[in-house]
């Protein structure tokens, strides 16, 4: 694609890089991504999206901004308090970068919704907070074949990850899906959330930060992908391992054996509710 002016200005950082280039900045002007969540994980991520150029950004979000989003969510404002995220985000975007259209989602994902909205995009990346979203998101990733970078944070610990698992190597083999980690969602009250326990705003900016990179390297096929690899850090000592996460064959949707063959028992949570 031909470059306007001021795209060359905006993006000249990018274009000198060998791995990018101009023909990368252009695929990243095509691509479109689903930001689950414009919280605090959401928020940075969204930010350098935008800044980078990703075309099409879509965010799902039913909640609407609070005092106590603030002190980690940086994509909301204080004379925001009580609008929908999604339309905040999208405000905020626009002024980062006219260049990207924002399709905001101000609607829950669940079982009903989630399918037709994973399909409108090449990959997904999940910031969601709670563990009944994570499941769902990497079930109907893996239905849609759509890559998923995942991260999560709690007070001073977070996690990233990618998932791909309906790419398949040489030998036939794929890797994991966040099923292959985590078989079922812990009962609820099990693991603490971050308004209960709390969490570092500043590391969220970190972790979001990394959760951009994993996405543009997947958008680009540039680097190593975190597929089959944990990376989990640790704030206050400053701490990252990288952990290698191989495949279930026992697992209930990817494995050799499935036995989630749909979204029903997604469905049938959302409606127990």
């Amino acid at each position: 694609m031909d470059f306007r002016d001021d795209q060359v200005r905006r993006y000249a950082r990018h274009i000198l890089l060998d791995e990018i280039g101009g023909a990368g900045q252009a695929k990243l002007l095509r691509s479109r991504v689903l930001v689950v969540g414009a919280g605090g994980l959401g928020s940075p991520l969204l930010l350098y999206l935008a800044a980078a150029g990703v075309g099409t950004l879509g965010i799902v979000d039913d909640d609407t901004v609070d005092l106590s989003n603030l002190q980690r969510q940086v994509i909301h404002a204080t004379d925001r308090i009580g609008m929908a995220k999604v339309e905040s985000a999208a405000r905020t975007l626009a002024a980062v970068n006219p260049d990207v259209t924002v399709r905001p989602h101000q609607c829950r994902f669940d079982a009903d919704t989630a399918r037709d909205l994973v399909r409108d995009y090449d990959l997904v990346a999940d910031g969601s907070d709670n563990f009944p979203t994570r499941f769902l998101v990497n079930d109907v990733c893996w239905f849609e074949s759509r890559p998923l970078v995942t991260a999560a944070i709690l007070r001073f610990d977070g996690q990233i990850t990618t998932f791909k698992p309906f790419v398949r190597n040489g030998d036939g083999d794929h890797g994991p899906c966040y099923r292959c980690l985590f078989r079922e969602p812990p009962p609820p009250g099990d693991v603490a959330t971050c308004a209960e326990a709390g969490v570092l705003g500043a590391f969220c900016g970190a972790m979001g930060g990394l959760q951009a990179t994993e996405v543009i390297k997947e958008l680009l096929g540039i680097g190593d992908s975190l597929s089959g690899w944990l990376l989990v850090c640790e704030a206050l000592g400053t701490t990252f391992r990288k952990i290698r996460v191989r495949r279930d064959p026992g697992c209930p949707l990817c494995g050799d054996q499935p036995s989630i063959t749909d979204l029903a028992l997604h469905a049938d949570r959302l409606h127990a509710e």
